[in-house]
C-alpha cells in the first residue's frame, strides 16, 4: 500500500496544482471573489493532505501497522468529498454542497487521529 498512497498523494498534488494556476490564472474574471476564496481554500487542503497521503506510505514502511491504511483512506476520502464540494460551491453557487464539506473536514480528522494512534501503539 506504501506505492499506492505515495502515488495517490503525488496524483492529489499534481491536480492541487495545476488547479491551484488555473484558480489564479482563469478563474479570477470568470467567479466572484467570495468563490475563489472558497476554491483556494480546497485547493489548500488538497496540498496539504496529499503531502499527509505521502507521510502515510512512508510510515506504512517503516511502522507496518494494519491501521495506517486506514489513515490513507481516510485523506482520500476527505480530499474528496472536502475539496470536491468546495470546487463544486465554486463552480455552481450551490449552496448546499457547503453542508458536505464538514463530512470530508471530519474524514481528515480521523486520518490524522488514526495516524497519531498507529504510530504511538
Amino acid at each position: 500500500m506504501d506505492r499506492f498512497f505515495f502515488s495517490a498523494g503525488a496524483i492529489a498534488a499534481f491536480i492541487a496544482v495545476a488547479l491551484g494556476a488555473f484558480g489564479a490564472h482563469s478563474l479570477k474574471s470568470k467567479i466572484s471573489a467570495d468563490m475563489l476564496v472558497i476554491f483556494e481554500i480546497g485547493v489548500r487542503y488538497q496540498i496539504y493532505h496529499a503531502f499527509g497521503l505521502m507521510a502515510v506510505a512512508w510510515a506504512t514502511t517503516r511502522w507496518p501497522e494494519a491501521s495506517l491504511n486506514a489513515a490513507g483512506w481516510c485523506f482520500i476520502a476527505g480530499i474528496i468529498i472536502f475539496s470536491g464540494s468546495l470546487y463544486l460551491l465554486s463552480f455552481t453557487g450551490i449552496r448546499w454542497l457547503g453542508a458536505i464539506t464538514p463530512i470530508g473536514g471530519l474524514l481528515f480528522l480521523a486520518g490524522w487521529a488514526i495516524l497519531i494512534w498507529s504510530l504511538n501503539r
